[in-house]
């Protein structure tokens, strides 16, 4: 098992895409184990996002992260990084396959509508900014045992 964090982007908020997003991981058998609505700050975003800070396009993204508020998830699954981020498809909308998040809804780079984790440590890192410890739920769905065999 692994657990990831995912933002529904502003863009996401916005369109009022927020149920259609998390039914999809719901159906590919992920465990949602937090989930909060959150304004992020100029700060946290420069948390979020510190190996870009000195980029040419960080105060857009900057902008554009805190311009409304998105909603934080952590994700628990088998290969749930891998998972997640396959399920989101490419970064830009445009390039995106059919079947994926990105590729279904959106038509940008930047307004690409969610954000996950691209490593187990980023996971780790990501998800400290957004929750504590204590805000994560620990449990095992019911369903589990006809979602993946006991050996999986």
């Amino acid at each position: 098992m692994q657990r990831t964090l995912v933002l529904l982007k502003p863009d996401a908020v916005q369109r009022r895409l927020m149920g259609q997003l998390i039914s999809r991981f719901e159906a590919k058998s992920l465990n949602i184990v937090a989930m909060k609505m959150l304004q992020v700050t100029p700060e946290l975003a420069k948390q979020h996002y510190a190996e870009h800070v000195e980029k040419p396009f960080y105060p857009s993204l900057e902008a554009f992260i805190t311009s409304a508020p998105i909603l934080a998830l952590a994700i628990d699954g088998l290969d749930v990084i891998q998972v997640v981020r396959d399920m989101l498809g490419a970064t830009s909308g445009l390039n995106a396959a059919a079947g994926t998040i990105r590729g279904d809804f959106s038509g940008s780079r930047q307004m690409n509508l969610v954000h996950a984790s691209d490593g187990a440590e980023a996971a780790r890192r990501e998800l400290s900014l957004y929750f504590s410890d204590n805000e994560i739920c620990q449990y095992q769905p019911l369903l589990t045992p006809v979602f993946h065999a006991d050996d999986e």
